[in-house]
């Protein structure tokens, strides 16, 4: 039996008895896991299975995001800028993995999408409070967004923690004050509560890095790394917004949002914009 058979035989170690011990579906709440695909359409319609996996995925892969960049903030607040950037590699991976994904929902054509849509009611991408921690853990925050979540005190808690908290940006520009590169005062004691915008002021200190990479290879590593981690957003907000328009045209969202022109201007915000002004100086 075996190879002659097209089966393969289990090996004598192989563990099959699993009534004392913890097995792959115990440890990963299997049972509970694949028992959340819950569809509300009326009768069930068969791609809103595609459409709740595609999100719940989204949302696991976002949880594993903050995570990794909690700890990157943190690794670069206590100067360990190595262990950051493997942290930051590794979301660079899990964003690539996520703008893949929307090929897979860009399956559902407008036909399918519209004859379950409305079972929705109102719940939409806008409400995930793992996706807006993101931006807020990024730099992009904004405090009237904590009200969609008035209903959900531990989402808003989760927001307003962040809120308060320095960015990856605040902490990385620590990082540099604190090895010697002239990071104004007043943008280390800033109000963290307030998003990001462009200082020209730290134009000249991103110039310096970038043309003497030799004695800066550390920091210009850090800088092109940031740079990957914006692309990469940004990458994934363009495949949000084109999948939303092949399936719903210029239609309103079920959130209540523009839809597509809303997700258009998303992609006018930066996290990082002295990394990308900074290119036209270069060389100049």
């Amino acid at each position: 039996m075996g190879i002659e058979d097209n089966t393969r035989p289990l090996e004598d170690g192989i563990v099959t008895d699993f009534s004392k011990r913890m097995n792959y579906g115990s440890y990963l709440a299997l049972p509970e896991l694949l028992s959340l695909q819950r569809p509300v359409s009326d009768p069930v319609h068969h791609d809103e299975m595609l459409f709740i996996i595609q999100h719940q995925t989204s949302e696991l892969w976002i949880k594993l995001l903050l995570h990794e960049l909690r700890s990157a903030r943190d690794l670069m607040r206590d100067d360990d800028i190595g262990t950051a950037l493997k942290r930051i590699a590794r979301v660079k991976h899990i964003q690539e993995t996520m703008t893949q994904q929307w090929s897979v929902l860009a399956t559902l054509t407008p036909t399918e999408y519209s004859e379950f849509r409305d079972f929705l009611a109102n719940s939409s991408g806008f409400q995930s409070h793992q996706y807006r921690a993101v931006e807020f853990i990024l730099g992009n925050k904004n405090a009237k967004m904590l009200r969609v979540f008035d209903s959900d005190p531990e989402a808003r808690q989760v927001l307003q923690d962040l809120l308060d908290e320095p960015s990856v940006y605040d902490e990385f520009l620590r990082y540099l004050a604190r090895h010697g590169y002239p990071i104004p005062e007043r943008i280390l004691t800033r109000d963290v509560t307030k998003a990001w915008v462009l200082d020209p002021e730290l134009l000249p200190i991103f110039k310096g890095i970038y043309e003497s990479t030799g004695d800066n290879w550390r920091v210009y590593e850090a800088c092109e790394e940031l740079v990957d981690l914006e692309d990469n957003f940004q990458f994934w907000r363009f495949r949000h917004l084109r999948t939303v328009q092949r399936t719903i045209g210029m239609k309103t969202g079920t959130g209540g949002s523009s839809g597509v022109d809303f997700l258009q201007r998303a992609l006018s915000l930066t996290f990082f914009p002295e990394l990308f002004a900074v290119r036209t100086e270069i060389g100049a």
